[in-house]
């Protein structure tokens, strides 16, 4: 198989295998008007298999999304056919926008507007706090 090269974009590469449809989800890629490849199940020397997004195009990308996801992805991009950077992203001190609490008395819950945030409580496990209702949220690796 032979997906051609990225002339500007991003490549998200080192996706733990099988989540790359998640973090297409999440990234809210079926909404941008640029060429998208989501590679799943590549070989890789490090991780056995992997998954490999890539964007053809510079659009904004959500880095808190992809560090709430998996710490490990690492962002590359490309302009003008040359690779300008590559940047293993940091798990996000704070959340909003792209999870939500799932504790129904939370006070998201009954008012539409009021946005779901999280704080990062416990970096090691990966675990996130609603800061209204002080849920957790972790996310399975």
């Amino acid at each position: 198989m032979e997906i051609g090269a990225i002339r500007n974009g991003y490549v998200l590469d080192h996706i733990k295998a099988g989540m790359g449809m998640e973090l297409y989800n999440i990234l809210k890629l079926k909404n941008v008007d640029c060429q998208v490849a989501l590679i799943k199940n590549a070989e890789s020397r490090k991780m056995g298999k992997k998954d490999i997004l890539k964007i053809g195009d510079l659009i904004d990308v959500n880095l808190d999304a992809i560090g709430f996801l998996d710490p490990n992805i690492t962002v590359i991009t490309i302009k003008d056919g040359e690779l300008v950077s590559k940047t293993h992203i940091e798990m996000p001190e704070e959340i909003e926008g792209f999870v939500k609490c799932k504790n129904p008395r939370c006070i998201t819950t009954v008012e539409q507007e009021i946005p779901h945030k999280f704080k990062l409580t416990d970096r090691e496990k990966g675990t996130y706090r609603c800061i209204y209702c002080e849920s957790v949220l972790k996310y399975n690796r």
